[in-house]
């Protein structure tokens, strides 16, 4: 009994007494903008960072922690990591981490709580340094047709939302939101580089995680005429179905002009280049209203144009495109819609959109819209601004043969014009007919 006090005092005060953390795995993802690097771990754990040099590397001290099984192997290829390597330190009590790296990178660090996918998460970001970008694998397709150049493409932004280590909603077939978003999002952008005039650019090219408003900065850094982006809806209610358009709500809109107006940062490209900075405040504010209201209007347009084309490939969740605060959403200058491509959750919904056949007949919607949408309203510079054209709407029994020969033009050019493929028309679209040799 005499040694129950002391016992106590041991277990207390002794570092290696005390239950270490464990490091249940290790992930990285890679992107434009560098690498990310997750520790699983069972518990927050105070940790230290610093960086050496000649070579590389970033050291990493997690206290009182452990690895729960070996170090599995990474693919580094496209990051900006060449290798990892483990080793306990200080007395055995603390664990240390080794990035050995390919160029010089800045590191930062923080701690994520758990989430219904993960537990605690200690993130490394690895910032690439004296222009030692990191490019990730090019996917999209080589063709892209040959346009007169008497004006400057129409920039469509596709962002495949959530990636890295955000999976998005999770069905119960284990379906990841990220990889249903990421699939039709590079159908969708291959369809467009079929359009002449138009030039799709994607925001997340592969599987790592951008922020919110991070999708935003590349969306205006690109110039892009209109930002898509692709998500799976979930619910608790399972029997929930069918895709949804939304658009940023008027309220939503009205709290970010003053957040944007704020931010004397933004000032100097907020809209299309015109800088703020020596405008008062009320004049600021009318240009942003009248740059929110242009982008809010067009972003209706277009979402009603998707939504109609929707309704063609399968179930609607609302027949009327909605309007939410979507952090995405959120540009002043850049028409924005959100579409939510069906309910994961929805078993038969899930089996859909992990189906290629079904991700194609949305990608198909989608461009559908978008190529309708931007014939009746090109913006001014750009190429189908600039070209001349007429429109034939299909009716029933229409051909694109018949059609060629109503207008003397031969099918080629007709299927050129349309970035079309096969001879396959549906009634109700709108089909570019060219005018040639000016006739």
């Amino acid at each position: 009994m005499k040694f129950k006090p002391l016992l106590y005092l041991l277990c207390v005060f002794s570092p290696s007494l005390v239950q270490a953390a464990q490091v249940n795995a290790v992930r990285m993802w890679s992107s434009p903008e560098g690498t990310r690097v997750v520790f699983d771990i069972d518990r927050k754990v105070e940790h230290n960072v610093f960086v050496l040099k000649n070579p590389e590397r970033v050291v990493i001290d997690l206290e009182r922690s452990v690895f729960a099984s070996p170090l599995t192997e990474l693919d580094y290829r496209e990051s900006l990591v060449q290798g990892i390597r483990t080793a306990n330190h200080d007395n055995n009590n603390n664990l240390r981490v080794v990035l050995d790296l390919k160029s010089h990178a800045v590191p930062k660090t923080f701690l994520l709580n758990p989430t219904s996918h993960y537990g605690y998460r200690l993130v490394v970001d690895l910032e690439p340094i004296n222009g030692h970008a990191v490019t990730p694998p090019n996917t999209s397709p080589d063709y892209s047709p040959e346009i007169p150049q008497q004006g400057r493409d129409i920039i469509v932004a596709i962002d495949a939302g959530h990636g890295g280590e955000d999976p998005g909603a999770i069905g119960r077939g284990g379906t990841r939101e990220k990889d249903v978003a990421l699939s039709i999002a590079r159908k969708l952008e291959a369809l467009l580089r079929q359009e002449p005039g138009i030039k799709p650019v994607l925001i997340r090219s592969g599987d790592y995680y951008i922020s919110l408003r991070g999708r935003i900065h590349k969306a205006r850094e690109q110039k892009a005429d209109l930002f898509v982006s692709i998500h799976a809806d979930a619910f608790s209610n399972e029997k929930a179905q069918g895709s949804s358009v939304y658009v940023l709500s008027q309220r939503d809109a009205s709290s970010e002009a003053a957040r944007w107006l704020a931010a004397s940062e933004n000032n100097a490209d907020l809209i299309g280049g015109v800088s703020l900075d020596d405008k008062d405040d009320l004049l600021a504010s009318v240009l942003l209203d009248l740059s929110q209201n242009a982008a809010l209007a067009a972003s209706m347009d277009v979402g009603e144009r998707i939504l109609g084309e929707l309704k063609q490939a399968g179930s609607v969740h609302k027949r009327q495109v909605e309007h939410a605060g979507f952090v995405v959403l959120k540009a002043p200058d850049v028409p924005s819609v959100l579409v939510e491509t069906g309910f994961i959750s929805n078993r038969d919904e899930e089996h859909q959109l992990r189906n290629q056949y079904h991700q194609q007949r949305i990608a198909k919607a989608l461009q559908q819209g978008i190529k309708g949408f931007f014939h009746d309203n090109p913006p001014a510079g750009t190429w189908l601004a600039a070209s001349t054209h007429r429109q034939h709407v299909v009716t029933q029994g229409d051909t694109l043969s018949s059609i060629a020969r109503q207008y003397s033009i031969s099918l080629s050019q007709l299927l050129s014009a349309n970035g079309l493929t096969t001879d396959k028309i549906r009634t109700g679209h709108t089909l570019i007919i060219p005018v040639l040799g000016g006739s």
